[in-house]
């Protein structure tokens, strides 16, 4: 990166840091809009040269019902784990270890949070969804169901989320995020404690 760019560029940013332009491995990102704030990180829509991307910067913030380890080393093994397992994600393009921060593909449609919100039907991506289910079990897996994970492109649906875990029955696609993939009392809950 050529010394300009490393002026232009700030180490660390905050969620308030729209317009910032933060490195990864030396390489220049403007973050252009807030996408999330999970449990694991802020994931930002951001641009390199013209190309969309999405950056995640991991952060500690407490979380009261999950435990984590060391995250941007999940972030690089749960990635080859879902790959290995054929889930649709998007590729990832960098990570940064020491700056827990990494890059993956853009995704550009709507979530299956969005459909349930706007009062949508999930229908046409159950299918979708249970055969990512069912090829997560066969790895021995188990991904995060919760709608905001899963973009729609193209008819398509892709698993945004690297988050993976081992499997276990309660936290399946049937017994546990099925609850969130419709207007639910889950989902009402949900929907009116993050307004």
């Amino acid at each position: 990166m050529s010394t300009e760019a490393e002026k232009d560029c700030k180490r660390g940013f905050t969620a308030e840091s729209l317009g910032t332009c933060v490195t990864v491995n030396g390489s220049a990102y403007t973050l252009l809009r807030l996408l999330g704030h999970g449990k694991g990180g802020y994931s930002y829509f951001a641009e390199r040269e013209g190309k969309q991307a999405v950056l995640k910067q991991i952060h500690h913030e407490p979380c009261d019902y999950y435990t984590f380890g060391n995250k941007i080393e999940a972030e690089s093994r749960d990635y080859e784990r879902l790959k290995q397992a054929g889930i649709r994600v998007p590729e990832q393009i960098a990570i940064d270890t020491a700056a827990e921060r990494v890059v993956k593909e853009y995704i550009e449609g709507p979530t299956v949070f969005d459909l349930v919100r706007d009062g949508l039907s999930t229908e046409p991506y159950l299918d979708q969804v249970r055969q990512m289910a069912a090829q997560a079990k066969a790895a021995g897996l188990n991904i995060d169901y919760f709608p905001t994970n899963f973009v729609i492109q193209d008819g398509l649906l892709w698993y945004v989320d690297y988050e993976c875990n081992d499997y276990m029955d309660e936290w399946s696609f049937d017994n546990w995020g099925v609850r969130y993939w419709s207007r639910t009392p889950e989902f009402e809950e949900y929907l009116n404690s993050h307004e």
